[in-house]
């Protein structure tokens, strides 16, 4: 296994407004995704499998858990790249190996490689101690408006 790359935070304050914050719209405000954690390279979220998240069947649609990735792959990059860059999610894949009954969703994400340009991000989630759910994306930056990426 090679070591895990260090990156500086340049943007500490959108990470602390960012942490503990629900947002109230949405698809992560509907699913009430809360990032508990977030620093340079990693990120720790969460969301409440809620009476009006179970389908039919008794579990939650793998929908909700890639929603949970989706969110993760985007908002992990915002503390390691300069203010006024923007990042979105290109590709990810996501293998969903246990169901979601109840309980609480708890992603745990890394940046595995970053470049000016692009991102691959590793995600866990787990319910209640069980991994649920397996996930690596990549990530396109974008550099703002004027700057020299």
């Amino acid at each position: 296994m090679s070591e895990r790359p260090s990156f500086e935070m340049q943007n500490p304050e959108l990470a602390n407004r960012v942490v503990g914050a629900k947002s109230t719209r949405g698809i992560d405000g509907y699913l009430g995704i809360v990032v508990d954690r977030l620093d340079a390279g990693h990120i720790e979220a969460h969301f409440d499998a809620t009476d009006e998240l179970i389908t039919m069947i008794g579990n939650i649609h793998g929908g909700c858990l890639s929603v949970l990735c989706d969110h993760c792959l985007g908002v992990i990059l915002y503390p390691v790249i300069p203010p006024g860059y923007w990042a979105a999610t290109t590709e990810f894949k996501i293998n969903l190996v246990r169901p979601v009954k109840t309980g609480t969703c708890r992603a745990t994400g890394e940046i595995v490689s970053m470049t000016k340009r692009l991102a691959v991000v590793r995600i866990e989630i787990h319910n209640e101690g069980r991994l649920v759910a397996l996930a690596q994306g990549t990530c396109t930056i974008v550099a703002a408006k004027g700057s020299e990426a």
